[in-house]
């Protein structure tokens, strides 16, 4: 394997991971309102969701998805309305009394919110075509495709446990708890507006 393609391949999935976006979102609120195990939960689980992209796209059936207009709007409407709906709970909630978050978070909420985030997301697809198309030829080994998959969900997975320690760090965590319904009002204001402009990239022809 060629190993500067290797690092190129780090490199940009490590960029692809830490643009903002709902991912973050989720993974914070999942922290701030189930402490650090809900938290790395969700990013475990969002890491498993880009494994499972790039997975499909070795194998070529992510061209399946983007070479489906009808299949890729499907996952793109059904994205923008699970983002609305996560965004809803968060803009409503209400402060309660022993809570640090108005919005109860489990373990198998934050797995669900995880990997769903990343899953009714096609654009991961096409992420993964484009750079894999530039890494990968007709003579590489699946171990050298593995290595890539594994790369990618492992640096997806890693980024945000690490955004789940960094969010509960005990200096701040009793601070950032106190205030954990505008967060999650916050949280849930950045979801609508992720998902109405999910909406409108829908929409636009082309």
């Amino acid at each position: 394997m060629n190993y500067a393609t290797w690092l190129t391949v780090i490199g940009i999935c490590a960029l692809g991971a830490m643009s903002p976006g709902p991912s973050l979102a989720v993974v914070m609120r999942h922290a701030l309102s189930g402490g650090r195990r809900n938290g790395s939960i969700a990013a475990i689980t969002h890491g498993l969701g880009i494994t499972l992209y790039a997975l499909l796209c070795i194998s070529g059936l992510a061209v399946l998805i983007t070479g489906s207009p009808l299949l890729f709007q499907a996952l793109q409407w059904a994205g923008a309305a699970y983002l609305a709906w996560l965004g809803i709970r968060g803009l409503f909630a209400r402060p309660m009394p022993d809570q640090p978050s108005a919005l109860a978070t489990t373990g198998p909420s934050a797995a669900r919110d995880g990997f769903l985030v990343v899953f009714l997301n096609p654009k991961v697809a096409v992420f993964f075509i484009a750079l894999f198309s530039q890494v990968i030829g007709p003579h590489s080994s699946w171990l050298e495709k593995t290595v890539y998959v594994a790369t990618a969900g492992a640096i997806d997975a890693g980024w945000y446990l690490l955004v789940a320690a960094m969010v509960t760090q005990p200096r701040w965590l009793g601070a950032l708890q106190k205030n954990a319904v505008w967060f999650d009002r916050a949280f849930g204001m950045i979801l609508l507006l992720l998902a109405a402009r999910l909406v409108v990239e829908t929409l636009q022809p082309g």
